[in-house]
């Protein structure tokens, strides 16, 4: 059935895809064709080469911010990546403090399966050891989110699910002084104000950005507090040589309800059965680069990066169908301190374009997980006075380190063919230096024996990836692309050891190892555009969980191993089309655009010598992703509508629909409706308004083994959004 439905949607597009072209070719002479991003549909594509990185062969996205209607104040993701095929989103709280997406079957765990860059440099908490971010660039501060699928192996590292970048807004080009400031209320006690100032004097380009975002959540136990700022100075030596500064800094606070169990849900989504949990990050992130054009054809770009940070989880970590009896809380304590530098050299020739590239990467990160207050405030300190909690206490230092040389060029066969070649060398050092305490229960849970353990692991390897990417154009607005390349991802520090009674680790996990390939068409010239494309995710030896019994104490739990070989296989289709312009003529500034945004994605356990997993499929892939809507702008109106829908998927690679602890079972299916409007006064003055969840449905998007549950993390109801922004 779903086979038969891709490919009724494949030939439907094709069909569509056929119609449009003509359609257009007859208004050729009369119809100014322009960029899509000058058409306000603020999606569109990197181009072959930007900067000093090659993006020819490869499946991209670009979000372009500035034409985007939706609700920025909240980093709504539903609504900002709406026209990035495949994507499943966690929805973790309704401030957006967290971004958790995930491509191709992939955890969305905040963004753990894509390097995560902003400016092009690291963000994450440990690019390699620990790849989770903690941060989120404001969407008010953010100029355009790019996206480069799995062969972006070859020049960012690491990892399976592709490259995600947010490049920061600038300051303005034509003015000294340039101030924007907005102002957003909304459900719950909402409130986020944001101020930007930012020009040119001489030489020097500057801009700075603060955000303040506090609220109530929808549900108890859900305030919030957060804080963010971010500076930029650009400062142009001559013609060819500029020098770039710049610094964030975020820290929150965020009270946490906790998850719950499949009864709760359905009996009210809203409660919360666990007032004393508490999660608070600190986070300062620099970077400098230099960019110098050595001549028409060579430039060169060197940027170091360092981050200094900070992420504290304190509350109760029992299972969520059991009261909480006010006994110490679980506390888990992390402190980054990681640097690097990476450096591009482009070469353009006659013929193609050459790329050189080095990355050398340390990290440092300092863990310790015990007890802490039996209190219900947020003191994040340990109180190792009882004999149960230095019974499970631990204490690591995680050092790591990453030497990468990577090489790509693009060939120009012919005017209309290229053949895009790499190779990527990675030299990877980790380990882990530290203690835990090893202890032994009794069938009523007491501990009987336990015993200090000092654990020193270091692992070395090296190894090679390689790739080749081709396109070609048939004709000047339509492309055909393809690629290949080998695929990487070291475990993690959660991978080594963990203090979590939901969730053990196999002591002999491995790095995963695989390969991914696309083949697609695309079009992103004009008033009609779409990319329409097939991939293929092979892992070697996927690491998932597996829903365990401990047959000693009968407690369920997940088990996270390298499971089996898993394969994916998907289609993805992004259809946008202007309606009125193709009636109109571009001449009209009225427009009326349509995006279908559709995927399906078939990915299963395969080749596996448990009989429970075989041919299962794996967790966290919906097989349908599909959104779609129409955005509209009238002379000083805009305004949009998105449908979304998410096919069920389950937790665990045995696929199971339930458990008593919620932290395994099904996800359902569901679908969410979101509107946004805005109305520009004049020049200066906005205002801006959303409702998220149209239709007031219940719903949730994912089960936690750990903060913030654990259990089933119930997304909002309907919400109501206000925004006044004035620029001057």
């Amino acid at each position: 059935m779903m086979k038969t439905f891709a490919v009724v949607i494949a030939f439907c597009s094709c069909m569509f895809t056929a119609y449009a072209q003509d359609t257009l070719s007859k208004h050729l002479d009369t119809v100014v064709v322009k960029s899509a991003e000058q058409l306000h549909s603020g999606f569109t594509r990197l181009k072959d080469v930007e900067g000093t990185a090659i993006y020819a062969g490869k499946k991209t996205e670009v979000i372009v911010m500035k034409n985007l209607v939706g609700n920025k104040a909240t980093n709504n993701s539903r609504q900002i990546y709406s026209k990035v095929a495949g994507l499943n989103i966690w929805e973790n709280d309704g401030a957006g403090i967290q971004l958790a997406i995930g491509g191709r079957g992939l955890n969305p765990n905040r963004v753990s399966n894509f390097n995560t860059r902003q400016n092009g440099y690291d963000i994450s908490a440990d690019a390699l050891g620990y790849p989770e971010s903690y941060y989120t660039p404001p969407a008010e501060a953010v100029e355009r989110i790019e996206i480069v699928r799995g062969a972006a192996s070859l020049q960012y590292g690491t990892q399976f699910g592709g490259m995600i970048n947010f490049k920061m807004e600038r300051g303005s080009d034509s003015q000294k002084v340039a101030v924007n400031t907005r102002l957003t209320a909304g459900s719950w006690n909402f409130l986020n104000t944001s101020t930007s100032v930012g020009g040119t004097i001489n030489k020097l380009n500057y801009y700075g950005f603060f955000q303040h975002k506090s609220g109530d959540g929808w549900r108890p136990n859900a305030e919030f507090n957060s804080n963010t700022a971010y500076a930029s100075a650009i400062y142009k030596l001559n013609e060819r040589l500029s020098v770039t500064l710049q610094y964030t800094y975020m820290n929150y606070l965020e009270h946490q309800p906790g998850g719950l169990t499949d009864a709760d849900f359905k009996a009210d989504p809203r409660q919360s059965v666990r007032a004393r949990n508490w999660f608070r990050v600190n986070w300062n992130l620099g970077a400098v680069s230099l960019d110098y054009h050595i001549s028409n054809k060579l430039t060169l770009n060197t940027r170091f990066f360092g981050l200094m940070a900070s992420r504290d989880a304190l509350g109760l970590l029992t299972f969520i169908n059991r009261a909480d009896d006010g006994s110490d809380r679980n506390l888990y304590t992390d402190h980054y301190h990681n640097w690097g530098n990476e450096t591009r050299l482009l070469y353009q020739y006659k013929v193609g374009t050459a790329l050189l590239g080095f990355r050398y990467y340390s990290g440092h990160t300092e863990r310790e997980q015990g007890y802490g207050s039996d209190g219900s405030g947020h003191d994040f300190t340990f109180t190792p006075t009882k004999a149960s909690d230095s019974l499970r206490y631990s204490r690591y230092i995680f050092p790591n380190h990453n030497t990468a040389i990577f090489a790509e060029n693009i060939f120009r066969v012919t005017p209309r063919l290229n053949i895009i070649p790499g190779v990527r060398f990675e030299s990877i050092t980790t380990k882990a230096d530290g203690n835990y305490t090893n202890v032994v229960f009794d069938g009523a849970g007491n501990p009987i024996f336990a015993q200090k353990i000092t654990d020193n692991k270091r692992n070395s390897r090296s190894f090679i990836l390689g790739g080749i990417g081709v396109t070609y154009n048939p004709l000047s607005f339509l492309q055909l692309y393809g690629n290949f390349s080998r695929n990487y991802k070291a475990i993690n520090f959660n991978d080594l050891r963990t203090l979590n009674p939901n969730l053990r680790v196999d002591s002999n996990l491995q790095d995963e190892k695989g390969y991914s390939a696309d083949i697609g068409i695309r079009k992103n010239i004009g008033i009609f555009n779409f990319d329409v494309s097939v991939f293929l995710l092979n892992y070697d030896n996927k690491i998932g969980s597996i829903l365990s019994v401990d047959s000693v104490r009968i407690l369920t739990y997940n088990l996270r191993t390298n499971v089996a070989q898993s394969r994916h296989i998907g289609l993805e289709s992004y259809v946008e089309a202007d309606i009125w312009k193709l009636i109109k003529g571009n001449e009209t500034s009225t427009s009326v655009t349509l995006f279908s945004n559709f995927s399906l994605i078939n990915a299963k356990y395969i080749h596996s010598k448990d009989v429970s997993i075989q041919g299962r499929r794996v967790e966290f892939v919906p097989d349908v992703v599909f959104k779609t809507g129409v955005a509209v702008r009238y002379k000083k109106w805009a305004g949009s509508y998105q449908y979304s829908y998410t096919g069920k998927q389950y937790t665990d690679a045995t696929n199971a629909t339930f458990t008593d602890n919620a932290i395994d079972g099904l996800i359902p299916a569901y679908s969410v409706m979101d509107l946004s409007a805005e109305y520009h006064l004049n020049k200066h003055f906005s205002v801006l308004g959303s409702i998220n969840n149209l239709s007031d449905v219940r719903y949730f998007t994912r089960r936690a083994d750990s903060y913030p549950g654990p259990g089933i993390i119930p997304s909002d109801a309907r919400s109501f959004y206000l925004t006044l922004q004035a620029k001057f």
